[in-house]
């Protein structure tokens, strides 16, 4: 490929590739470990291929259909307890390239996106009246949010009081028909209806996969082939912000395997026992620069705000979860994540009986109901001076994405160590890496 690494970071930055160059040498230099010992596990990284990492369960990636609904998609992904997975064009008919087959991932995070974005919208056109007197055109709003105001002003959002007042809050939309921004005026209002309105009228009801992949999502869908090598996929999910990598057979347009970050941790906690992972999970977490991100960066929630303002919080600042906070020292309570939109969207009956759903009542409840939601209560942490290989042994056993640092006797959060964190540790990123040994997939990206 004839281009250097400059002009090959700006093509991948266009294509939706994350650039975090500053994220990743910033905790490159923070690591207190030897040259010599970062060195040779990059190197032998670079030399395990990426089909001796293990199959996922089952050894069948689960992949979800383009004409899927919204629902279907969601009620798969809970059943199968998973956070995301590749979406097939049914349309592809016999074609072997995997760009045709397959049209990108639907996640947890493309779900919340779509759900918030299409009420703020609601809430738009009710503060305003139409659609027009809005200012907001079908160019600016996209198929979907044409599809969901319609050219006819308030008949086209009929019946969407319920879903618009939730969002008003949750977009900082002010609407003019006395739709409070404070908790108790909005969460009053959002009744039973938010989930009749999403997903049992239309168009929210015949709403498919196919129409939401393109628009919402926070990664690109960028496989690499059986032969290259884990280092390539461990810098795609640490440095370049992947969650999930799909690899796929060169000339097969099959996904062979579908490793998360999750996946990955879980593998190096199995590595217990061999010298080189001992000697790094032996150390602090302040020796790996960890936690990188410092007490006033941490996103929060409060125990007493609405749970729509937890999605909106991780929407707009692309993350998958916060920390339920409460008291002046901000004391951690709970956790909530991305994935828990699925509670909101598979029970409507949360809403029943509930006109004021804070972050707590929707804790309580899913807690009261769920088991597998009671594990995340309490919420998993550690200290600043506990040791890399306790975080990841909490990490895989748990199956949480992100642990809280927190110190003093009140437990406040001073820091968040997620996956990715976790992965950036273990491994740098050579000279000239994503020019040779990117994988084929994204040089093709580059170059059509």
């Amino acid at each position: 490929m004839g281009r250097d690494m400059a002009q090959a970071l700006q093509d991948n930055e266009s294509l939706g590739i994350p650039r975090c160059d500053a994220y990743f040498d910033a905790i490159q230099s923070r690591k207190k470990l030897p040259a010599s010992l970062q060195e040779s596990l990059t190197a032998a990284f670079q030399q395990i291929p990426v089909s001796s990492f293990p199959d996922v369960p089952g050894g069948k990636v689960i992949e979800i259909s383009a004409d899927s609904t919204i629902a279907e998609a969601v009620k798969i992904l809970s059943e199968s307890n998973i956070l995301s997975a590749p979406v097939v064009n049914p349309d592809a008919g016999t074609s072997l390239d995997w760009r045709d087959r397959y049209l990108g991932v639907i996640d947890y995070s493309a779900i919340v996106l779509w759900v918030l974005e299409n009420a703020e919208l609601a809430a738009v056109a009710i503060s305003a009246g139409t659609a027009t007197a809005a200012g907001v055109g079908a160019g600016a709003l996209g198929a979907l949010g044409a599809i969901a105001l319609g050219a006819t002003g308030p008949a086209a959002v009929a019946g969407l009081t319920a879903a618009a007042v939730g969002a008003a809050l949750a977009g900082g939309i002010a609407a003019d028909k006395g739709v409070g921004k404070d908790s108790p005026t909005a969460a009053g209002r959002l009744g039973e209806d938010f989930y009749k309105v999403l997903l049992q009228e239309e168009p929210f009801k015949s709403t498919t996969v196919r129409e939401i992949i393109k628009s919402f999502r926070w990664a690109p869908f960028l496989p690499v082939s059986m032969d290259s090598s884990m280092l390539s996929v461990l810098l795609l999910l640490s440095k370049y912000r992947l969650r999930n990598v799909p690899i796929i057979e060169a000339r097969k347009p099959v996904i062979r395997n579908f490793i998360t970050q999750s996946a990955v941790v879980q593998g190096l906690e199995r590595c217990k026992g061999r010298d080189w992972f001992d000697i790094i999970a032996a150390r602090p977490i302040s020796d790996l620069g960890l936690p990188f991100m410092s007490a006033n960066e941490v996103i929060s929630i409060k125990s007493d705000e609405l749970i729509l303002e937890a999605f909106k919080h991780m929407k707009d600042n692309k993350i998958g979860g916060l920390p339920v906070v409460e008291g002046p020292q901000g004391k951690i309570i709970g956790n909530v994540s991305i994935r828990d939109i699925r509670f909101l969207l598979l029970n409507p009956e949360l809403f029943s009986s509930f006109r004021e759903l804070t972050v707590m009542n929707f804790m309580n409840t899913i807690a009261s109901t769920t088991e597998e939601y009671g594990k995340g209560i309490p919420p998993i942490t550690c200290k600043l001076d506990s040791r890399l290989g306790c975080v990841i042994e909490n990490l895989a056993s748990k199956k949480v994405h992100r642990i809280y640092v927190v110190a003093g006797k009140d437990n406040g959060v001073v820091g968040v160590i997620t996956l990715r964190d976790v992965i950036s540790c273990f491994i740098y990123e050579p000279p000239n890496h994503f020019d040779n040994y990117f994988g084929f997939s994204a040089k093709e990206m580059l170059s059509s």
